[in-house]
């Protein structure tokens, strides 16, 4: 099993270089991140090369982050901005060899966020295309961000099957789906094969995976032995020093060599 060190809450009070540093000398397997914007390209791409390690994804801009934007591009007549946004991944994703990008929805509802939505998803895909990137789209639950356009994976199998682009994927976060769907077993199954990447946390506290209701231990087993082999990512909130809360990687990785030596 390979995970992912998600950035945006893993050692964010570094900077993202230090903090791609970090997530290699923990033996993580790749790393990813929500907003790099600020931070120049060349620095993003100097540590990863150092580290070796390789930038999974990240986030289309929120937009007004401060003025309480979640995300554009189902926020029917913000459109301009939205793409102005989705450019801008592309091409930071593009610079730093970034495999997908996550098109943040926004809060809205009805027929015309859904039209809208799926418009601007066509233009993501049809531009990240010639780059090799994947575009996902995430549901988010109603407790962490009531309003949200995406909140269930059947809404988003529904989407991905209208816009139809092969780079159109699912970005399964099982912290989420647990809240908004539970029964994670036969969600991650039945929607496999529109699942481009997996995070993961704690539920119901977003904490490190070795507490909560849900048992990992048996839920990357399962992931295993469908096939997916990507590293998962790590997006949870450490409660304290990253460096502290990553008992459960070596645990993690211990058990399911044990299971796979036993069976």
């Amino acid at each position: 099993m390979k995970f992912s060190a998600n950035l945006g809450f893993l050692w964010n009070d570094r900077t993202l270089p230090d903090a791609i540093r970090a997530a290699k000398a923990a033996g993580f397997d790749a790393v990813e991140c929500h907003w790099p914007y600020d931070v120049p390209v060349a620095e993003v791409s100097n540590a990863l090369a150092e580290t070796d390690l390789k930038m999974l994804g990240l986030n289309t801009r929120r937009g007004d982050a401060a003025g309480g934007d979640n995300g554009l591009s189902a926020i029917t007549g913000r459109e301009i901005e939205a793409r102005a946004a989705i450019d801008e991944a592309i091409t930071y994703a593009a610079a730093i060899s970034a495999k997908s990008i996550h098109v943040m929805a926004g809060f809205a509802a009805g027929v015309e966020a859904h039209a809208t939505f799926v418009a601007n998803l066509k233009y993501a895909c049809e531009n990240a295309a010639p780059h090799g990137i994947t575009i996902l789209i995430e549901p988010l639950n109603k407790y962490d961000a009531p309003g949200y356009f995406l909140t269930t994976t059947d809404q988003a199998v529904l989407i991905i099957t209208e816009v139809g682009a092969g780079n159109l994927k699912l970005m399964f976060d099982c912290y989420h789906v647990q809240l908004m769907e539970v029964d994670l077993t036969h969600q991650i199954e039945q929607n496999f094969q529109h699942i481009g990447h997996i995070q993961f946390a704690s539920v119901p506290d977003r904490g490190p995976p070795n507490n909560g209701e849900i048992n990992y231990n048996y839920l990357f087993q399962v992931i295993t032995r469908l096939g997916y082999q990507a590293p998962i990512g790590a997006e949870y909130k450490p409660l304290g020093l990253t460096d502290q809360s990553l008992g459960w990687m070596k645990a993690c990785r211990a058990h399911n060599t044990n299971s796979i030596t036993n069976s």
